[in-house]
């Protein structure tokens, strides 16, 4: 998965102002702990992340 398949994914699910938000707020479980943006700072894959949304938030079939 490509960063901008990503954040086209996140934008779909979220909205494109909340999901910037939640990319910057939401600690994620799956993550380590922490956001999606210290978790792309820390060099983790958009395949990656995108799991780690799709298990903490009721993401439709469609997106997954």
């Amino acid at each position: 998965m490509r960063l901008t398949q990503f954040w086209e994914r996140m934008n779909e699910q979220f909205g494109e102002n909340y999901a910037a938000s939640v990319a910057k707020d939401q600690v994620l479980a799956e993550l380590g702990g922490r956001t999606i943006e210290q978790a792309f700072a820390e060099g983790e894959s958009a395949k990656s992340v995108w799991r780690a949304v799709v298990a903490s938030f009721d993401v439709p079939p469609r997106l997954r």
